[in-house]
């Protein structure tokens, strides 16, 4: 039996890998939502003084690694299902590759800069 596999066939990884940075992204946007409303968006000074604790330093970097990777599964997936041709795929997912890996340097970068 000869099957033509056509397109992306990740399945379950990235089904699973989209809830699990969609929850990590939902958790730390309540944190942060219940930080503003607990005085963290006061003044600019509270505002560093928050970022600057260690915790919340890590949860926002895993925040900025799960929004890059959820970002990079959704955009690899139109760009799998709507263009058909192969070169202009492969030159897209390059230059997603590209952009999301200097987003997320960019952010953490200020993250750190505080």
């Amino acid at each position: 039996m000869n099957r033509l596999v056509v397109g992306a066939h990740y399945g379950l990884k990235d089904w699973l890998a989209q809830r699990v940075t969609g929850v990590v992204m939902a958790v730390y946007t309540l944190i942060v939502l219940a930080a503003a409303m607990g005085g963290a968006t006061a003044s600019r000074e509270a505002w560093q003084a928050f970022m600057a604790n260690g915790f919340i330093r890590f949860i926002s970097f895993l925040f900025i690694v799960s929004l890059c990777y959820h970002a990079w599964v959704g955009i690899r997936d139109i760009w799998m299902d709507y263009l058909n041709s192969a070169a202009l795929r492969v030159i897209l997912h390059v230059l997603t590759l590209l952009a999301l890996v200097g987003y997320a340097g960019w952010a953490v970068q200020i993250i750190w800069r505080l």
